[in-house]
């Protein structure tokens, strides 16, 4: 049995970084960065790398990473960039119990990178889009989908049937669920989420999709976080994490009724922020299933991700749980809790 199987996509990712132009809009409701290219001109590229990347791969690698028993699902193709994902998967400990098709690419993305480090990202979401229920009957012959958590990342497409389907598997086999969904889902809507969400035991997701899966949005300031947690947990998540940034993450647990959790993150260089929010929430996650304290999933899930966005990639930096606890006795996070 597995401690934890991240369910997602998998992909390669190119990091890009240009001496490019960042444009800032500002209107009375909202502001919104742009980065900006020349049109029809050549544009010198600084640096190029090439990772591996994707929810499930970045989420897989963070349990593992902290002493988590962890295999990842998701479906790749049998191409140069689908044997690298699985390779590196094997180097870090996580079994790859996904599906490779014969036909089809292994999804990929381009991340551009900003002269203040914000990130856009390109992506090809492939094959991640059709892994169907019916490629998994072996694995769940073999009992290769026993498991303590389910860590779902966003699926779209055939794929997002299967993401569905798992969470009755689940409820069926009692297995915890922590449900991440993206931008793409959550503007979605709850109605459409609903036979997830409502098998869902730790909901995961930062601000801007917390509004959206809400309906309000993204440029609303007036939205409380205090509301929003209270909206997302009556969806059916026992827990809900918040993360916001430089503001900090908040978390409401349904046991320890009106009152939320709230930590703030220490001042470090950046030097980019693609797989901060994977490393923080799956951190978060990794802590629960070591049946620790809020208080400490909160402190873990901070030292991680921060250890991440002063590095290149999604998860070069990723801590192990030594190194995490060494880290947690250097600096100690302020976590506070209030009544709401």
């Amino acid at each position: 049995m597995y401690d934890v199987i991240t369910v997602g996509s998998a992909t390669v990712d190119v990091f890009v970084k240009t001496d490019n132009e960042l444009i800032r809009i500002k209107t009375k409701t909202c502001q919104e960065d742009l980065i900006a290219y020349p049109c029809g001109k050549k544009v010198l590229i600084e640096q190029l790398d090439f990772m591996t990347g994707g929810g499930a791969t970045n989420t897989g690698v963070c349990f593992s990473r902290l002493g988590l028993k962890t295999a990842c699902l998701g479906m790749v193709g049998k191409d140069d960039n689908g044997k690298h994902i699985i390779e590196e998967l094997k180097k870090e400990k996580v079994s790859f119990i996904g599906h490779e098709e014969e036909k089809g690419m292994t999804a990929y993305s381009v991340i551009l990178d900003s002269i203040e480090h914000h990130r856009t990202i390109l992506t090809y979401k492939a094959l991640s889009n059709q892994l169907k229920f019916s490629k998994l009957n072996k694995q769940i012959k073999k009992g290769k989908l026993k498991a303590k958590w389910f860590y779902f990342c966003t699926m779209l497409g055939e794929s997002f049937k299967t993401l569905e389907k798992l969470a009755e598997y689940a409820e069926k086999n009692k297995i915890k669920i922590a449900f991440n969904p993206t931008n793409y889902l959550a503007k979605e809507g709850p109605k459409k989420l609903k036979k997830i969400l409502d098998k869902t035991t730790a909901l995961v997701l930062n601000l801007e999709e917390a509004k959206l899966l809400l309906g309000y949005k993204c440029e609303n300031k007036n939205i409380k976080i205090e509301r929003l947690v209270k909206e997302l947990n009556t969806l059916g998540p026992n827990i809900v994490l918040i993360t916001d940034g430089k503001n900090g993450s908040y978390c409401f647990v349904d046991e320890k009724k009106n009152y939320l959790y709230h930590i703030e993150p220490r001042k470090v260089k950046i030097m980019e922020t693609t797989g901060a929010g994977d490393a923080f929430t799956s951190s978060f996650i990794a802590g629960l299933a070591k049946n620790k304290p809020i208080e400490f999933c909160l402190f873990l899930a901070a030292t991680n991700a921060e250890s991440v966005i002063q590095s290149y990639g999604a998860k070069n930096i990723l801590l192990t749980w030594k190194q995490a606890l060494k880290e947690m006795k250097k600096y100690k996070h302020k976590v506070i809790m209030k009544k709401i």
